[in-house]
């Protein structure tokens, strides 16, 4: 592995973030601060303690505490993806795929996580 780059996870959850924002765009107007901010925010976190995480390559401990941070994000994430859905905002077709992607991200970070525990 050359860089963070590299990492499916990331690849993943880089694609994933671009989706996100391009639902979130989608929301209503009202929700552009509140809901729509919130997933951006949570979804670009994913790829970017990924990254931060592997630029520091202190230690597999600091690496896997910014995957941990990045796993979190992933789960709030699909806890919005549910409110999304649950209000009506989100077709179940967009819910189902999305929420499908997040949970094979989080299984990456957590084989990754568990690579750089042993």
């Amino acid at each position: 592995m050359q860089t963070y780059k590299d990492l499916e996870v990331y690849k993943k959850s880089y694609r994933l973030a671009l989706e996100i924002y391009k639902l979130s765009l989608t929301l209503p107007k009202e929700l552009q601060y509140d809901i729509a901010d919130d997933i951006r925010r949570a979804s670009r976190s994913i790829p970017s303690n990924i990254a931060e995480g592997y630029s520091r390559k202190k230690s597999a401990k600091d690496i896997s505490s910014y995957l941990k941070i990045s796993l979190g994000s992933s789960n709030e994430v699909l806890f919005n993806l549910e409110f999304i859905k649950d209000l009506g905002l989100s077709s179940p077709t967009d819910y189902d795929y999305l929420t499908e992607e997040f949970i094979i991200c989080s299984k990456q970070l957590n084989r990754l996580i568990a690579s750089l525990t042993k």
